[in-house]
């Protein structure tokens, strides 16, 4: 694993001059986990962040009722768990290995201490966790005041833009997800979003063929998502 170029491809990190990186990279210890391995529990003494180089990482909570409610699904240059570093507090979610994944350890004293020698660091760390604030008061958004229907259509537009299709009229897209695995990321069950997709199919907003997804118009799926169709 190349540790700086891992690092460089993360935004927390990747304004960081030669010396910088060298720095932070000679505590970031390398780990290599397998698929439905368990990076942290939620709840457990948070010991510092990770920052994914290849693989895939899901972040989750679970309900009083045991259902998995998927926070975030993270691949390479993301960096998981930085709020505990700042706050003291626990991990607040669980995360576990969708696939082979290839991550950086940093402890949480480590990075402390680099945000202390390197304030403009500190700053973009802050901002970093602002944007996933707002993420997050998004998600209780959608989970709490739209239908299931409209959760689907904003995971088929998340995951058009993950894909890096452009955001304009019809666009197709490989869907990676099976229909349980929807269901448990937009906090609900299979049958019922079987159900939801084909009302979309039916109402002529997306399409569906061996899991390949064209979004017939992106403006159109995007006023029902947020019910202003």
């Amino acid at each position: 694993m190349e540790k700086v170029a891992a690092l460089q491809r993360t935004k927390m990190f990747e304004g960081l001059g030669e010396t910088e990186l060298a720095q932070i990279t000679q505590k970031a210890v390398e780990l290599r986990l397998q698929a439905g391995e368990m990076l942290f529990f939620s709840g457990e003494r948070a010991k510092g962040l990770f920052v994914i180089a290849s693989g895939k990482v899901r972040v989750f909570q679970h309900n009083t009722d045991g259902r998995e409610q998927v926070m975030h699904v993270d691949t390479a240059g993301a960096v998981i768990a930085d709020v505990p570093v700042f706050d003291d507090g626990p991990y607040p979610a669980s995360a576990i290995t969708e696939e082979d994944s290839e991550l950086l350890f940093i402890d949480k004293h480590d990075i402390r201490q680099f945000c202390l020698d390197h304030p403009t660091f500190a700053l973009q760390a802050l901002r970093l966790m602002a944007q996933r604030v707002r993420r997050h008061a998004r998600l209780v958004e959608v989970l709490s005041f739209h239908e299931v229907g409209q959760r689907l259509a904003f995971l088929l537009l998340t995951e058009a833009q993950n894909a890096g299709v452009d955001g304009h009229g019809r666009t197709t897209f490989k869907l990676p997800l099976s229909n349980h695995e929807i269901a448990i990321r937009i906090g609900s069950v299979r049958d019922v979003v079987s159900r939801a997709l084909a009302r979309l199919q039916h109402d002529g907003l997306v399409e569906v063929k061996a899991r390949a997804v064209t979004i017939v118009d992106i403006r159109t799926l995007k006023l029902y998502a947020e019910n202003r169709h």
